[in-house]
């Protein structure tokens, strides 16, 4: 499982040129999903994400996590994420995870996520034309894989 984490201030997601769903200070959160993913990569990385200290405290340090500053969630599947770039210039996705596999796999990622922040959170619609617009704060963005778990 492979996540792009982006700080932001506020961000949105447009869903097929009709329906718009928006947060304010928090995270947006880009998700890819491969075959191998397991609810053990959703757990470790779920942890991590609510625990990542990446907002400023009161000296504009990196101390405070998205739990700390009662921030939101927006998360986005992107099966984009598992592209492979090692022959030609054509990109391969044979990594990402089919929707029969990665429609369970992002419904219980959205279920931890929301155990775990104890709220809510905003979500895209998976397989849809989505435009994700952004202020990324900092700018901070992070990747993390499952399978690399650095």
């Amino acid at each position: 499982m492979r996540v792009i984490i982006q700080r932001t201030t506020e961000a949105s997601v447009l869903i097929n040129a009709l329906e718009k769903r928006s947060i304010n200070q928090g995270l947006v959160i880009l998700a890819g999903f491969e075959d191998a993913d397991t609810e053990e990569d959703i757990k470790w990385i779920t942890k991590k994400i609510v625990q990542l200290r990446i907002f400023g405290d009161a000296e504009g340090k990196m101390n405070l996590s998205v739990m700390d500053v009662n921030g939101e969630l927006l998360l986005i599947s992107q099966f984009t994420l598992h592209a492979s770039t090692v022959k030609g210039n054509r990109p391969s996705f044979i990594k990402a995870a089919r929707p029969e596999k990665a429609i369970p796999l992002y419904n219980k990622f959205i279920t931890e996520l929301e155990i775990q922040l104890n709220k809510k959170i905003t979500t895209g619609e998976f397989g849809a034309d989505m435009k994700v617009s952004l202020v990324n704060d900092g700018p901070v963005t992070i990747m993390m894989d499952s399978r690399a778990r650095e």
